[in-house]
């Protein structure tokens, strides 16, 4: 079978991927690695009895897997060879900046002292950028199903350590913990100078995407499929260049969409927003972020300037440097027009 053509232009196209949770990089095989390196006991025989776990009707029923998985995480050389793994296989994606998400609750609830992660995924990035030539941002989630104090007690224990975190995020399990819920720890994290973003519309309704801006004062949505619901939410975050950090293979395995050619993807490019494609937990949801553009191109029949623009749009979105910004996008525009 012959490729199609844009599928080559897709993996030899520079990326920024803004959507990834270094935990939801598990992949089943370290998994077991890691039990065994660490004598923790896992609820699955094998790699295949993991896998075959992985038939999701939620959120919610990922997010138990995902947590069961994170319990072999103990030392800082199992979070770095988290993170390193994950960067060999952006490296082979062609993401030249990753921004990724870490969630320190669901390692200090585990008894881990807030530094160890840290150090272990900032080691990886470090090298990552020395090895790899991949520039990376981290930035902090706050897990929502829990509490507010739960959030400021864990800001406390970052406090030693925010020359090293780039920004705050909020993810886990949306319905019933609306961004509202954590008005007052952003307002904080905002004081000490973290940009914020949070994850919002997803399996939550597009009311939670207007606070996630107003109340949160998100830099980015992460999801956000569901603004689509509110017209004047989509005028807003057209006009205000809003970034939303989407996810289709995830949206397809957590049942968000039943469908990957139903997927509101040319609806939001359409609509002018900007757009761009993720793997969020790679591991779980069948696919690192070029098979997530390859399989959109396919399903939805994208165009050379959507796929494009796909792109482009993970630039403009990053943390990275103005100049950093126009020079990857002056390289898409030589890759284009040899």
């Amino acid at each position: 079978m012959t490729q199609h053509p844009l599928d080559t232009l897709i993996t030899r196209l520079p990326k920024a991927e803004l959507h990834l949770h270094i935990e939801g990089s598990l992949e089943p095989e370290m998994m077991f690695a890691l039990a065994q390196r660490n004598g923790v006991s896992l609820p699955y025989a094998d790699v295949a009895a993991v896998r075959a776990a992985y038939q999701f009707d939620s959120l919610q029923s990922f997010l138990d897997l995902y947590y069961a998985g994170a319990s072999v995480l103990l030392t800082e050389q199992d979070f770095y060879d988290l993170t390193w793994a994950y960067l060999e296989k952006a490296h082979a994606d062609n993401i030249v900046h990753t921004e990724i998400f870490f969630d320190p609750q669901t390692h200090t609830a585990r008894g881990i002292d807030f530094a160890v992660p840290l150090a272990g995924i900032r080691r990886a990035l470090a090298d990552g950028e020395a090895q790899l030539g991949i520039t990376s941002k981290l930035i902090m989630c706050f897990l929502r199903h829990l509490s507010e104090a739960d959030g400021f007690a864990t800001l406390e224990q970052a406090q030693p350590y925010l020359a090293q975190i780039d920004g705050v995020g909020l993810d886990s399990s949306e319905l019933g913990h609306p961004p509202s819920k954590f008005a007052r720890l952003f307002a904080r994290c905002a004081e000490l100078g973290l940009p914020a973003v949070a994850h919002a519309g997803e399996e939550g309704p597009a009311s939670y995407i207007w606070e996630a801006l107003d109340l949160l004062k998100s830099r980015r949505i992460d999801h956000g499929v569901r603004c689509t619901e509110d017209p004047i939410l989509v005028q807003r975050l057209a006009a205000e260049r809003i970034p939303l950090t989407v996810c289709p293979l995830s949206n397809l395995k957590l049942c968000v969409v039943n469908d990957l050619a139903q997927h509101n993807l040319r609806e939001l490019l359409a609509a002018g927003l900007c757009a761009m494609v993720n793997s969020d937990d790679p591991a779980y949801f069948g696919g690192y972020l070029n098979t997530n553009l390859l399989a959109c191109r396919a399903a939805l029949n994208l165009t050379q300037n959507e796929i494009v623009q796909l792109v482009r749009n993970s630039f403009e979105a990053s943390w990275l440097s103005a100049q950093a910004k126009q020079n990857w996008q002056q390289r898409i525009t030589q890759m284009l027009n040899p």
